[in-house]
């Protein structure tokens, strides 16, 4: 496909349980969440490398330039969204397993776009642990004119990319993060639904397919609107605010094994 315009800590005690530790630090909305049936958990491993990919959601200003992109566990290089928190409380729980994270979103992308540069941003990076956040472009770029793909475009393009993943990285273990959007803050209003739900239930059934572990960020969101509205968690409906990024981060870090 030819390129298309792109728009532009909580401490660990030893002696306490983790459940009790997740009753205290965890909001009501993401205990609920999790009140479902839950997902499958990822085991880290020692010299684990964790990527973080997708949009400006992931990218969340990070450096992108190669000589602060390729230094693993920089903060500047990791943005300041959910991927910088939760790399910060996997590297604060993990210590002693020498663990490489990196952040290689980029503000504006769809999927295609994630393939165009899958080699260089994924497959050489050689991940053992691969989290992808991917869809809502795909669906907001049709709505400004500037993008034609469709559902069928988007679940086509995502399947091809596991695939390609899973045949250079046979074992790399996935975490798919639903894409969502809440409703009636400015950018996301009306013509965001029912439609946008295609997308989301493709990315489930994605994640379904290729044994990947779910965040259902949808639900986290509308369930979160039970403590504070849609405007404190998000500034325009998509991208998060500090607490928004808090919540996914936890939610992210709820995937894995502790």
């Amino acid at each position: 496909m030819s390129q298309q315009p792109t728009f532009v800590r909580r401490t660990f005690l030893k002696n306490a349980s983790v459940g009790t530790l997740a009753a205290i630090t965890m909001p009501s909305a993401l205990l609920a969440a999790e009140a479902s049936p839950k997902a499958q958990k990822i085991s880290l491993a020692p010299n684990d490398v964790i990527l973080f990919q997708g949009d400006s959601i992931t990218d969340a200003g990070r450096k992108k330039d190669p000589k602060d992109a390729n230094v693993p566990n920089s903060s500047g290089a990791l943005g300041s969204g959910y991927a910088y928190l939760a790399a910060a409380e996997l590297l604060l729980r993990h210590a002693d397993q020498n663990l490489t994270i990196y952040n290689r979103g980029i503000s504006g992308n769809k999927v295609y776009q994630l393939a165009e540069r899958w080699d260089a941003d994924c497959l050489d990076l050689k991940p053992t642990v691969l989290s992808i956040l991917i869809g809502v472009n795909d669906f907001w770029h049709t709505l400004t004119g500037k993008y034609q793909g469709t559902v069928k475009t988007y679940t086509d393009d995502f399947t091809a990319l596991l695939n390609r993943t899973r045949q250079r990285l046979p074992d790399v273990k996935l975490i798919v993060g639903e894409p969502f959007a809440v409703p009636g803050v400015k950018a996301v209003d009306e013509k965001w639904f029912p439609a946008f739900k295609d997308y989301q239930a493709a990315a489930r059934s994605i994640a379904a397919q290729f044994n990947a572990t779910l965040i259902p960020y949808q639900r986290i969101f509308d369930q979160a609107q039970k403590q504070a509205p849609g405007s404190y968690w998000t500034g325009d409906g998509v991208h998060p605010s500090v607490a928004g990024n808090q919540l996914m981060a936890q939610a992210w870090l709820e995937t894995i094994k502790s």
